[in-house]
């Protein structure tokens, strides 16, 4: 039994900030939401501490437990293609009764507990011709099956994991200007073939915000309004007009960002990113002290996940991104994101535990 004092306890003390950050916020523009996010942040404190005591490294070298979760995870996203309820337009979900779970928040863990094993065993050859292309068919399957739900935010997130390890190996500057040409490439036929008119439409409204202000622009100009509304110190707890009257959609979520700054101020919002920013060193120095590179690199793909997930919401509520539906992780309401994060941040904790 693992004693709490081995815990990180600074990257548990951040994660409690957002945690009390967002349920406020909850609280104040969505209060219907606030208890079960609260049970869901109960989940993932167990969840965490249960995940810290498990022998993950014996567990990933056994091919089996790692191609099995890859698997099982490949499973449940074709099952969410296959079935017929949808939510917000897209399947993302896997609807049984009340229960409601997406799996393309386990597909990210389980590709980077599958890549981080992959390039353990393959650190220095990372971008071979042969291990570039394997890595990216083990990326490129679940992506393929995130695409069709349509899920652009989560099918962005798995190639910026696959891209994330191959940076962490060795990089050939030619090799890195031919992916760099095969990415915009990849782009230009996304956008051709892929893409949804609706997912070209948040694209088309991030570059030209004034061109539908009442509609595609909509969500985005209502969330730029209520950050430049909440000034340096906020509006105070209640005050946030533009969440609490509904002009700000989804403020629980895409948006909950956005709503916070409002009632909390740009002081507010740069207390909230310097805290996440505090929990993004703290898995970067557990991973520094890992005793091997499968242990490092799942800390390294789990730190690419929260940081680049963040930046792309944060970056969708300034209004410098388009909205993609990605969460502020920890922060933002939903719980398979939750509780799926809480399990990565287990098995870092339980890496930190090991290497002292």
């Amino acid at each position: 039994m693992i004693r709490l004092r081995h815990i990180d306890w600074g990257m548990m003390g951040a994660l409690a900030f957002l945690a009390a950050a967002g349920l406020v916020t909850l609280a104040s523009v969505a209060e219907e939401f606030f208890p079960r996010q609260l049970g869901w942040y109960l989940g993932a404190l167990a969840i965490i501490l249960l995940a810290a005591q498990v022998d993950w490294k014996r567990l990933g070298s056994h091919w089996w437990f790692r191609y099995g979760f890859y698997g099982l995870s490949v499973l449940l996203l074709l099952i969410s293609n296959l079935q017929s309820a949808t939510i917000r337009g897209t399947k993302s979900w896997i609807v049984v009764g009340a229960f409601q779970f997406e799996p393309a928040e386990l597909a990210k863990l389980a590709l980077i507990i599958v890549l981080a094993h992959f390039f353990s065993r393959r650190h220095v050859e990372a971008w071979y011709g042969k291990n570039i292309l394997v890595s990216f068919m083990l990326m490129a399957v679940p992506m393929a099956l995130i695409m069709a739900h349509p899920d652009f935010g989560s099918a962005v997130m798995m190639v910026a994991i696959w891209i994330a390890f191959l940076l962490a190996g060795s990089v050939h500057t030619k090799r890195l200007i031919v992916g760099l040409i095969a990415a915009a490439v990849a782009m230009v036929l996304m956008w051709s073939f892929v893409m949804r008119p609706y997912q070209k439409d948040r694209v088309v409204s991030f570059l030209f915000p004034a061109r539908d202000p009442l509609g595609a622009s909509y969500n985005v100009i209502q969330s730029k309004v209520a950050i430049g509304s909440g000034g340096i110190f906020g509006k105070g707890f209640g005050g946030g007009t533009q969440a609490r009257l509904h002009f700000l959609p989804a403020a629980q979520n895409d948006f909950l960002f956005a709503a916070f700054t409002e009632e909390w101020g740009v002081a507010g919002g740069a207390a909230l990113l310097l805290t996440f920013a505090l929990f993004l060193y703290r898995i970067g120095a557990v991973g520094l002290r890992a005793r091997d590179n499968y242990a490092w690199l799942i800390a390294w793909g789990g730190g690419i996940l929260f940081a680049v997930q963040s930046f792309i919401n944060i970056g969708s509520n300034l209004g410098l991104l388009p909205v993609t539906g990605l969460t502020f992780p920890f922060f933002s309401y939903g719980g398979s994101s939750l509780l799926t994060s809480a399990l990565l941040v287990g098995i870092i904790q339980h890496i930190k535990i090991e290497s002292r």
